[in-house]
């Protein structure tokens, strides 16, 4: 997997805890330096933790499912960007706590990262460098919340939505990228 190729993963995964930064500035109010770092944190490293996890997962699957590896690489990531472009078009309201404790960070970040978990799965499928990928989905996952939350103070609900839906989108080409790429190589 190219550097580019990495890019739009990374974007695409982090496009949920995007979503949910931008919220959680909105609920903020007025977010600080502190509280953008804090979203940060904890949405990019569950976004570089839960790969890893799904990776090594993938690796010990990887002899039962190298023939159809690529199947299931784009099965998981269009499921997960199939999902975020229905939730982006649900008008369902989010009631956003403005607290960035433990208890309202941890099930956030966890809940906004199990894509991610699907995507390391799909990662043990290609070549590549885990850590490196892992490292940069969570450096990009890292920015990107901590800029929604700054936006979301701003703007407020206005982009949360194209965000997901844009990530829904990044993610089912991806998973059809995967499978083209294979299904040539095939023939």
């Amino acid at each position: 997997m190219g550097i580019s190729e990495l890019f739009v993963l990374a974007v695409g995964l982090s496009m949920d805890a995007f979503a949910v930064a931008i919220c959680k500035g909105l609920a903020l109010g007025r977010a600080s330096l502190k509280s953008s770092v804090i979203v940060g944190l904890w949405f990019g490293f569950f976004q570089a933790l839960m790969p890893l996890i799904g990776y090594f997962l993938g690796i010990q699957l990887s002899d039962l499912i190298q023939s159809f590896d690529h199947w299931v690489a784009f099965v998981l990531l269009a499921a997960i960007g199939i999902s975020m472009i229905v939730e982006s078009r649900s008008k369902k309201d989010e009631d956003e706590s403005p607290s960035l404790s433990v208890r309202a960070m941890f099930p956030l970040a966890l809940a906004t990262s199990i894509d991610a978990l699907a995507s390391g799965v799909a990662l043990a499928a290609v070549d590549g460098n885990i850590y490196w990928a892992v490292s940069f989905i969570g450096v990009t996952t890292f920015l990107l919340s901590a800029a929604g939350v700054k936006l979301g103070a701003i703007a407020g609900d206005k982009y949360k939505t194209k965000a997901e839906l844009l990530g829904g989108i990044i993610l089912v080409a991806i998973g059809l990228k995967i499978l083209a790429e294979h299904l040539v190589e095939g023939i």
